[in-house]
């Protein structure tokens, strides 16, 4: 499966590197991380990560196909 995480603000590069495995883009005043994500235990792994470096995630969805 495929996931979209909607950051609040832009997430530096060096703290992005952290998400080896989720690549990252910049939209205005927000990060948005995509890639594959391979279980629940993964998924939450992924929030858990991002709550622990204080990221804010505004939306996350699963991404057709």
């Amino acid at each position: 499966m495929r996931y979209e995480f909607r950051i609040d603000g832009v997430v530096p590069g060096t703290l992005a590197e952290t998400f080896p495995e989720l690549d990252h883009v910049h939209v205005p005043e927000q990060t948005l991380f995509l890639g594959p994500v391979t279980d629940e235990a993964h998924l939450y792994g992924l929030l858990m990560r991002f709550q622990s470096l204080g990221l804010r995630v505004l939306e996350m969805r699963q991404l057709p196909g």
